[in-house]
């Protein structure tokens, strides 16, 4: 006779509370089963519990299972560096294929290798009897490794002409082997240049003579003062500390120093409204946006080159957002609670402070793709308060976001997203690795001889500073952005939906002044150009000098500055980047003039007394002096 324990239908069994699978927060789903006991060595006591498996045969819901995928990927990237393996191995799988299916590529190289071998000797027989001999090859633009005098002299001159041929064979290597995906050869191609660079002659004490120099110089004393930088730096970043020099740049100080008081405040963004440098002020405030990836006071840095002091002494009313600095708690916030919270709710109190005002909206970066999808849902809801939009180094069209594409394809976002599922957003560490290894030359390899070699420290400057102060990102928020936005491009597909309705571009009417920069990696101005593709109003495109922040941070009167500038009416013919290049007038000087002017003609001509911060009558006073509290975040 059978007990009733013996009898009974073995019950649904579902993950229980000892269990962390899931990250501090979020619960695990109802429809999921409980499961067995991995070996201890799957994964590190510190970070998973064991689990336990009853010996019955269960099944186990679709979210269990995609926890299992989120977790081993969150502790693949603790020794790949935030790299999917999977992707990198894709990309390598198909061009290595491709290549050996590829014998006239294969023959094409070996003719190369030969040829560039004979330029190489060439060049060495006759520069041992002419020391003036030129180069039979010189550094691509941008590379300033071989640059000093030094370089000049054999033996030196001989590594580095044999590096440089070697990296332009490579080059071909990676490049042009038929049926290659064009992704996965700039994949291939960036990590061939990465770890050619780590065998640069420049980064080797042994054979840069610009090192041997210094240590002749120095009786050695260089590396020792080198070392010591080395393990200055290695401390901070351990400890998590700025980098040296940084304390020479306080916020609120130094830097972000406009005065200012915040006059409002929700739980995602500080609104700070600064106060006039003039007796009358325009009467339409402008609204700055800044990405939420980096502190707002990049366009408030040091007095002399801060874009807010510009306009505030110009005679504007200047509100800018604050963004604060995410962390786990805020995994689950979302795209739309970045507009929303972070611009809508910032319109409506600019509004109330500044009444019967439109307002000339201004985005930077993110910031601007940002503000794009708001100004668009904004038309399409038939509101029209906004006097103007500029975006500065904004895209709308992601087909061609850049050298950023390397480290964004389903794979790496699939990776990505479980370590920002394990930890709730995306270290700033991690963001700011990935910019690094995209300008390796300047930002890692001169640094490390620099410092490190020659023994002396390069000098901050604020622009490094602010460089150094990173945010994180929100898990699902910049799950949704990547997803989205780069790898379904659904803004300018016209399928980006705001309130359940498609944010299109093509119905913002006010007119646009966009800002392209020359040398960016971010947003390549080909792509920030193409908002020319996607709208129906007058833009004003400017392609000015310098990289993403450097040629955006542009003051007047720094010296070797220019941009070339146009204006596209509604009904002119759209012209290719090329073509606009071309005939695109050129001048010498800063682009915030033109922007000035620009603001000054499409404002409304009555002026008024300055506007002192806040309107405590309607219920925004002003709470404390800016920068505020949420930029001091870390």
């Amino acid at each position: 006779m059978s007990t009733e324990a013996e009898t009974a239908t073995p019950p649904a069994l579902s993950i229980g509370t000892s269990v962390t699978a899931f990250p501090p927060g979020v619960s695990a789903p109802a429809s999921t089963q409980q499961i067995a006991p991995f070996p201890a060595a799957s994964f590190p006591v510190d970070q998973w519990q064991a689990f336990s498996l009853p010996p019955t045969e269960q099944v186990l819901g679709e979210e269990g299972f995609r926890a299992f995928d989120r977790m081993r990927n969150a502790l693949t990237a603790q020794f790949s560096g935030g790299l999917s393996p999977a992707a990198l191995s894709v990309a390598f799988f198909d061009w290595a294929v491709h290549l050996a299916h590829a014998p006239g590529k294969r023959a094409e190289l070996a003719y190369k290798a030969a040829r560039k071998t004979s330029r190489l000797w060439n060049y060495f027989a006759a520069s041992a009897v002419d020391k003036n001999t030129p180069p039979c090859i010189t550094a691509q633009a941008g590379d300033r490794r071989f640059s000093d005098p030094a370089w000049q002299a054999q033996p030196f001159s001989f590594w580095s002409q044999a590096f440089l041929l070697h990296q332009q064979w490579w080059h071909n290597v990676t490049n042009d082997v038929p049926g290659v995906s064009p992704h996965h050869e700039e994949v291939i191609s960036f990590v061939a240049r990465q770890v050619l660079d780590v065998f640069s002659p420049s980064n080797n004490p042994f054979t840069n003579p610009e090192v041997i120099s210094r240590a002749l110089e120095t009786g050695g004393v260089n590396f020792i003062e080198g070392f010591a930088n080395w393990q200055e730096d290695a401390v901070r970043q351990l400890t998590h500390q700025p980098p040296v020099g940084a304390e020479d740049f306080v916020v609120g100080q130094d830097v972000a120093a406009t005065p200012g008081k915040v006059v409002f405040r929700n739980d995602l963004i500080e609104l700070i409204q600064y106060a006039p440098a003039t007796e009358e002020v325009f009467a339409e405030p402008v609204l700055i946006v800044p990405a939420w990836i980096m502190k707002y006071y990049i366009l408030d840095l040091s007095p002399h080159d801060s874009l807010i002091r510009y306009l505030v002494e110009r005679g504007h009313t200047v509100f800018c957002v604050s963004w604060r600095n995410p962390d786990a708690r805020d995994r689950d916030l979302t795209l739309d609670d970045y507009r929303r919270l972070g611009i809508v709710e910032a319109l409506a109190a600019i509004n109330a402070i500044v009444p019967a005002q439109k307002i000339h909206a201004t985005g930077y970066c993110l910031g601007g793709t940002l503000l794009s999808i708001a100004a668009a849902a904004m038309a399409r809801a038939g509101d029209h308060r906004l006097a103007s939009v500029t975006l500065l180094a904004a895209q709308t069209d992601f087909s061609e976001p850049g050298e950023l594409a390397l480290f964004i394809d389903h794979s790496q976002v699939d990776f990505l997203e479980s370590i920002m599922w394990h930890r709730g957003y995306l270290d700033s560490e991690q963001m700011a690795a990935a910019f690094q290894l995209l300008r390796s030359n300047d930002l890692i390899w001169s640094r490390l001889v620099h410092d490190y070699l020659i023994g002396e420290r390069t000098p901050l400057i604020d622009l490094m500073a602010w460089n150094a102060d990173s945010t994180r990102m929100p898990y699902k928020m910049h799950a949704e952005y990547l997803k989205r936005l780069y790898l379904d491009n659904e803004l300018a597909a016209g399928r980006f939906l705001v309130d359940g309705r498609p944010a299109a571009l093509q119905n913002i009417r006010a007119p646009m002044f966009v800002v392209g920069t020359e040398r960016d990696h971010v947003a390549p101005w080909r792509s920030v150009y193409k908002i020319h593709y996607l709208t129906d109003t007058d833009v004003t495109f400017v392609l000015t000098s310098g990289g993403h922040n450097a040629g955006i941070v542009s003051e007047p009167g720094r010296a070797h500055r220019r941009f070339r500038i146009a204006l596209k009416r509604t009904d002119d013919v759209c012209l290719s980047a090329s073509e606009w290049a071309e005939a695109a007038e050129k001048r010498d000087g800063s682009w915030w003039l033109a922007w000035a002017d620009w603001l000054a003609a499409h404002s409304a001509p009555a002026r008024v007394p300055g506007r002192q911060p806040g309107a405590a009558e309607r219920g925004f006073p002003a709470l404390i002096d800016a920068p505020g509290t949420y930029v001091l975040q870390r």
